[in-house]
């Protein structure tokens, strides 16, 4: 009796940790597809799961640090969603390329025009974001959820080192050190010789494998005329035996 009760006890134990586990597995956060380094751009998405049982997620906005403006900002459309981004005045204006940039993205939202996430799923919201900065090794975003029974969940909180994850962790995208050549996207530029020099070889093969070909009818059609002068000359040479 007194083991049963024990076991429940620990059954129950672990059940609680599960479920004061979930919320940490189910916030907004925002990853890189690959990496994204200082100084360049990269594509990132917004992931964002359904943490209701009985309501769907219709809204998301993103808020981008001011402190670390960011002149390009593209969305990728997604079905199912509109999308709006919303820019603002620098106090300092940029240099990007060259230009001067004097405003910046300051938010992006998306809304849906269906169904939304629906409970027990996620979304991902995709954006082409640059210049990084190089001041930093991390940039932090605010971000709202809204859902259809008009719930909103502030997802804003920094994660402050030596400190437990708080409740609602704002999304923050870690920033990979920038190439040792200075030149970003220089893996680019690399793949794209490494291409040509395989066309290059590729061509040099063809052309090879035509020369081969082209040797080789010549000495058949060669043989053939051979041959056919061989035959020829015998056939002469029989009759002018007959004759004599």
């Amino acid at each position: 009796m007194k083991a049963t009760r024990i076991a429940a006890a620990g059954v129950a134990a672990a059940s609680a940790v599960l479920v004061l586990s979930v919320p940490a597995f189910a916030h907004v956060s925002v990853q890189p597809e690959g990496e994204a380094a200082k100084g360049g751009y990269a594509t990132v998405n917004f992931k964002v799961p359904n943490e209701r049982d009985d309501a769907s997620t219709t809204e998301l906005e993103v808020s981008f640090p001011a402190d670390h403006p960011l002149a390009s900002v593209m969305p990728q459309p997604i079905d199912g969603w509109s999308v709006k981004v919303t820019k603002s005045k620098l106090a300092k204006p940029l240099t990007l390329h060259g230009e001067k940039i004097d405003e910046a993205v300051s938010k992006v939202t998306w809304t849906a025009t269906g169904k939304g996430v629906e409970p027990g799923f996620f979304q991902k919201f995709p954006l082409s974001i640059g210049a990084l900065p190089e001041d930093t090794d991390e940039l932090v975003f605010k971000a709202l959820q809204t859902y259809d029974n008009k719930e909103v969940v502030r997802w804003i909180e920094p994660q402050k080192e030596g400190q437990e994850e708080p409740e609602n962790p704002a999304p923050a995208l870690a920033l990979s050190a920038a190439s040792t050549d200075g030149h970003h996207g220089s893996s680019t530029a690399e793949d794209a010789s490494d291409t040509s020099k395989a066309a290059a070889d590729s061509s040099t093969e063809a052309s090879s494998a035509d020369s081969s070909d082209t040797t080789a009818r010549v000495l058949g059609i060669v043989g053939i005329v051979v041959g056919v002068a061989g035959v020829a000359y015998g056939v002469l040479a029989g009759r002018r035996r007959t004759s004599a």
